[in-house]
């Protein structure tokens, strides 16, 4: 994101300080400016500036759909508003790298769960995979998702009755609220209501924000836009863990307080700057009667007067959206079964992959295969930032090299990482004792390779494909759905993750490498690469697809018929 508005404000520079030159040579130098930026990032070339035409490819079939390729170019005005709204990640990997730190910080075990302290420190008997297996320690963790999951379906029609941004500022104040009790906190029960709060806002900006990005980007700039969203919840988890590395050295046993409220700051950002941000196009057309503000909205946006196709389709797709009165019953319907499919399996496979596991219990898991407090921390560290900067070379690739190719690339990666994991744990870590030195941080090394695996591909994809697939009238419940699949099974892989490593031992990780394989599998023959295609016209890929087509051309010819009959 910064990058892209580095360049944005030196092509400005260009076209403002420099008006004495000819029109040739100022065009060469924005020319050079954006093709030098195009080289160093490996980013995909600069839109077309008209209307054409693509192939997309699927598995079994060539799909040659006339693919719209719109007017515009990215806008400093863009990028800015887009930014505020990706700190809606940052709350949420701020969490994700918090709960795992503070639940390895002795002084707050002892505060709040004295059985796990008692089992960490004094109990010699208890096996190594054992010794954080707490039903309550992962309610802790765990009932923030289920807060969000409640939540998520109140968003939907907050998001579709009065546009992104409310929702985005309910977030931001719901999360606001959390971190001040999470940091106040004197017993358990202020503890897991704040845990509630931060789930409420989670909830909202997850159904939130990632429509806000895809909906603002331009169509061939969309993948990197909404991955702004994972790289931001990148950002939060690593700047939990380095607060945590911090907060645990402070003397007195209270650091795990500014650990919790630091959640504050993000939140902060996040419910100020939305008062801030501008509606997108697709949410004013949807909800003011003139539309004439969407188009000039879409103007400013684009950065270009010439916006006239990209505005019928809105126009068209808005038209179609007021005969659905009943967005969740309505995708119910065959024609929309695709995007329910991926709606539901996309987030659950992007759970299953274990990651959250990792990020959650990170540091709880580094102690369980022998480094110490502190090690174990900056261990959680240098995973996060392996992380973050994985999100960020894919946010630079995806609009080149396309949504399927990355998924494949990531799954064999965080296939491979994880059997050896597994299989390094079972032959060397019993139920007393640690792992070698050596074999310590071969498992690290291992580990980072597979969250880098995952920031590359199911991490950022797994957010980015959900919200570009659905048509705009059942988007907002489309997104609700992903969202509360996601915390669904959030909720459970992180309720029972304690306890499968305390009876499946190494297994765990042979465990989540099998899903690995699924979801690879399942990438690589349904999901319809979606590179470059705008998203009021992304029901094309799903009526050439091999196996789709047959659920959307049925319905179409359905309809067809019915208003025939009707005639």
């Amino acid at each position: 994101m910064f990058m892209i508005y580095l360049v944005v404000k030196l092509d400005l520079y260009v076209t403002l300080q420099l008006p004495r030159w000819t029109c040739n040579n100022h065009m060469f130098i924005q020319y050079i400016i954006r093709h030098v930026y195009t080289y160093m990032c490996s980013c995909i070339p600069p839109p077309p500036p008209s209307r054409t035409s693509q192939k997309s490819m699927a598995v079994g079939s060539e799909v040659s759909s006339e693919v719209v390729m719109y007017n515009g170019q990215i806008t400093s005005f863009v990028v800015l508003s887009c930014m505020v709204a990706a700190t809606g990640g940052i709350i949420f990997g701020y969490d994700i790298g918090i709960s795992g730190g503070v639940t390895s910080m002795e002084p707050f075990l002892k505060k709040f769960f004295p059985e796990v302290y008692t089992k960490m420190k004094e109990d010699t008997k208890i096996s190594n995979y054992c010794k954080f297996d707490s039903q309550l320690l992962t309610s802790f963790t765990s009932s923030l998702y289920v807060a969000g999951l409640v939540a998520t379906f109140f968003a939907s029609p907050v998001t579709r009755a009065f546009g992104r941004r409310p929702s985005i500022l309910i977030g931001g104040a719901a999360f606001l609220a959390g971190a001040a009790l999470g940091g106040a906190a004197y017993n358990i029960y202020m503890l897991i209501i704040g845990r509630v709060l931060l789930g409420v806002g989670v909830g909202f900006a997850n159904q939130s924000v990632p429509l806000y990005l895809s909906e603002m980007a331009p169509s061939h700039y969309r993948g990197a836009f909404n991955m702004s969203f994972q790289l931001c919840v990148g950002i939060g988890v690593l700047a939990a863990n380095l607060l945590n590395y911090v907060t645990e050295k402070i003397k007195g046993g209270w650091g795990w307080r500014i650990s919790l409220a630091m959640a504050a700051v993000p939140a902060s950002i996040l419910t100020l700057g939305t008062l801030f941000l501008p509606e997108t196009p697709n949410s004013l057309i949807q909800h003011n009667n003139n539309p004439d503000k969407a188009k000039r909205m879409l103007q400013k946006i684009r950065g270009t007067n010439n916006i006239q196709a990209e505005f019928n389709d809105l126009a068209t797709a808005n038209e179609a959206s007021k005969h659905i009165k009943h967005p969740f019953k309505n995708i119910l319907k065959r024609k929309y079964r695709p995007q329910l499919v991926m709606a539901v399996l996309i987030p659950f496979f992007q759970q299953v992959t274990g990651i959250n596991v990792i990020s959650f219990y990170a540091p709880v898991l580094f102690r369980t295969i022998g480094f110490g407090e502190s090690a174990s921390l900056i261990s959680a560290i240098v995973t996060g930032l392996v992380g973050l900067c994985m999100t960020f070379l894919s946010l630079l690739i995806v609009d080149k090299l396309g949504r399927r190719t990355i998924f494949t690339i990531g799954g064999v990666q965080m296939f491979v990482s994880q059997m050896l994991i597994g299989a390094i744990m079972a032959a060397k870590l019993g139920d007393h004792g640690g792992l070698s030195k050596g074999y310590g941080y071969l498992v690290l090394v291992l580990i980072c390779c597979y969250v880098a695996g995952f920031g590359l591909s199911w991490g950022p994809l797994g957010w980015l494909i959900p919200s570009e697939i659905f048509p705009l009238e059942i988007r907002s419940a489309g997104q609700s759905v992903t969202v509360a699949v996601g915390f669904l099974f959030t909720f459970v892989v992180a309720q029972m993750f304690l306890m499968m490593l305390c009876h499946l031992k190494s297994g765990t990780f042979l465990f989540f490498g099998g899903w690995v394989v699924v979801m690879t599998v399942f990438v690589h023959w349904f999901l319809p690469e979606t590179k470059n295609v705008p998203i009021e016209k992304m029901d094309r890929i799903w009526k050439q697809h091999w196996y789709w087509k047959r659920y959307v051309n049925e319905e179409d010819d359905a309809e067809i018929s019915c208003g025939h009959n009707r005639i």
